[in-house]
């Protein structure tokens, strides 16, 4: 089944042959030893990709917005405060989802396209006395990745928690749970994250990881506001596929079990390497056309950039002229909307997918008048591409 669109919003990502065929596999029984064996083989493969030797992972169907309501429910009870450290849209979301459990939220917003003042986060945390913090790895609004060099030990240094929103990082940034960030005890607690973008499986399963401390957080409650949600049913499951307390998505483990697969033949350090390189050339290609990311390289992320247009080019229009091209890009979001537009660079995309990319965003330009100078794009494409692998 071959992808017939040049699929590059965020996620969900192009899914490869491969992956299809895993998926249109013939359903076996949840407690069939053959899908058992899948099924522990896919979590071994998620523990290694966090390096997750002391804690455990949740796989489950589901969204990214699951994996954050498991991340918060079984660490923050009612009452006890959560600190969110937001880089834009998709960071604020942990605000709404912790008040709807009666959890305290305090937030610390970044302007948009820019880093969180970490020193202010530091304060926050040395004065709050929050039971956990979060921060998004990328947000998929603004395109800014989290320095997690700054910001773990800033939060740790407090006792708090640290949980990590991985959806649009997890597989194509390093995200380490044994990384100790300059003390032993200044590791990250807990990442969330989803099958449909950079892991380039179909959207349906909710991936968490917690750690020791973690785990202790949800061991010493009596209860949670949550029952799907609530990791202390799921753990014999993780621990033992073949025991049953919901239905798994049987095919969706079968295409996450291949998924998985392909990251680690890839090799983790290769996969990182090449998705930096990859947000630095793209960015490098679209601003020949006068396309500038709101983010700085700075603080730029590996995975997708939001990108400002420029003057005259009417988003509705540009968007819909390359989606009938076949290329499809997302818009962009809140005070954004119109301005920009966001284009993803993660999971199985490969370097032929962006020549062709630029290609196409030369062609539409120049078809609303603009001009474009498409030789020079992928000139400076590959360029920068090849310099950073």
């Amino acid at each position: 089944m071959p992808n017939q669109e040049l699929l590059l919003i965020p996620g969900p990502t192009p899914v490869l042959d491969d992956i299809y065929h895993a998926l249109a596999k013939e359903t076996m029984a949840h407690t069939d030893a053959r899908f058992v064996k899948i099924f522990k083989h896919s979590l071994e493969m998620t523990r290694q990709l966090f390096n997750n030797t002391d804690g455990e992972v949740f796989v489950v169907s589901g969204s990214g917005t699951l994996s954050m309501e498991i991340a918060i429910i079984n660490t923050v009870a009612p009452g006890e405060k959560l600190l969110v450290v937001s880089h834009g849209y998709f960071g604020d979301r942990f605000t709404p989802l912790a008040k709807a459990f009666g959890i305290q939220v305090d937030t610390i917003q970044a302007e948009w396209g820019k880093h969180v003042d970490v020193a202010e986060v530091e304060k926050k945390c040395t004065e709050g006395h929050y039971k956990a913090v979060t921060v998004t790895h990328v947000d998929t609004s603004t395109g800014v990745v989290a320095n997690l060099d700054e910001l773990v030990p800033a939060v740790k240094k407090s006792g708090a928690l640290f949980i990590l929103d991985g959806v649009c990082a997890s597989a194509a940034i390093e995200e380490d749970m044994q990384k100790e960030y300059g003390n032993p005890d200044y590791r990250i607690d807990v990442v969330l994250t989803g099958s449909q973008k950079a892991i380039g499986v179909p959207p349906g399963l909710a991936i968490v990881a917690f750690g020791p401390k973690a785990l202790a957080a949800r061991e010493s409650r009596e209860g949670v506001q949550g029952y799907y949600a609530d990791i202390k049913n799921w753990l014999p499951i993780m621990q033992n596929p073949g025991k049953y307390y919901a239905t798994p998505p049987v095919n969706m483990i079968y295409a996450f079990e291949k998924g998985m697969e392909i990251v680690m033949a890839e090799g983790l350090e290769t996969r990182y390497r090449r998705h930096a390189a990859l947000g630095k050339a793209v960015r490098a290609g679209l601003e020949v056309y006068g396309m500038k990311a709101i983010a700085s390289e700075e603080v730029a992320a590996p995975t997708l950039s939001c990108v400002l247009y420029p003057e005259g080019v009417n988003d509705a229009e540009f968007r819909s002229k390359l989606a009938s091209k076949g290329m499809i890009i997302a818009g962009s979001l809140a005070s954004l909307a119109g301005k920009a537009f966001r284009i993803g660079h993660l999971g199985n995309v490969t370097r032929a997918d962006f020549v062709k990319a630029l290609e196409l965003v030369g062609e539409t330009l120049k078809e609303m008048g603009k001009d474009a100078d498409t030789e020079g794009a992928i000139k400076e494409f590959i360029r920068v591409y090849e310099a950073n692998l």
